[in-house]
């Protein structure tokens, strides 16, 4: 994927809603210029986008490419968005889920690679072939049966590194919500895990 144009990112680094910013926004959409409204929200929030990405990511060309994808999106979605909030916490979300997103496939990539390793080493071609798919598709199959917000904390506190209050921010939570959310994420893995070894196993005493 080509790298977005570079979009002002400079500007106020205070983290917190700016009134008169949000309000200019809103003008700038009242009179029907996007254009407007995404450089103000380049240049105003830009830099706390590419935080939150950092943050999550752990990669500066990664963040780069998530907070340009991010503010492309809001291009692309303002006529859809309801004003319920600040539209800092909307660009937030929408960050939010790009780098979830990213993440998961760096996650499952990742995965693939490691089971090729553990793939037992005595094994043929076509069974560590078969061997790799088994595993690949029960662990997704296992992390995809997991809660959206749940697996969400999940992959922010194990795979970006995150601390609690860090995934809390990120998900817009206090720190022991999402404790608790990391927590019955892991319980459900291990418990679908513990229940599929056993089921294979018995499968293998009845051949």
């Amino acid at each position: 994927m080509g790298r977005a144009p570079a979009m002002p990112l400079e500007g106020n680094v205070n983290d917190g809603r700016q009134p008169d910013v949000e309000e200019a926004i809103a003008k700038a959409l009242d009179a029907a210029d996007r254009r407007a409204a995404l450089l103000l929200c380049a240049r105003h929030y830009g830099a706390t986008i590419g935080r939150l990405c950092m943050a999550m990511v752990g990669s500066q060309a990664d963040a780069e490419d998530l907070t340009q994808e991010t503010l492309l999106d809001a291009h692309e979605g303002f006529d859809g968005w309801r004003r319920e909030g600040p539209v800092r916490a909307w660009l937030l979300a929408i960050a939010r889920r790009k780098c979830a997103r990213h993440i998961e496939k760096k996650v499952r990539r990742t995965a693939r690679l490691r089971l090729v390793h553990d793939t037992e080493p005595g094994a043929s071609s076509a069974e560590r072939e078969i061997l790799l798919k088994q595993r690949a598709e029960r662990a997704r199959a296992a992390l995809e049966a997991v809660r959206p917000s749940e697996r969400e904390a999940l992959l922010l506190r194990y795979a970006a590194g995150l601390s609690f209050d860090e995934v809390g921010l990120a998900c817009g939570i206090d720190a022991a919500a999402a404790r608790k959310r990391v927590s019955r994420a892991i319980a459900y893995l291990r418990e679908t895990l513990r229940e599929e070894a056993y089921e294979s196993s018995n499968r293998g005493q009845h051949r």
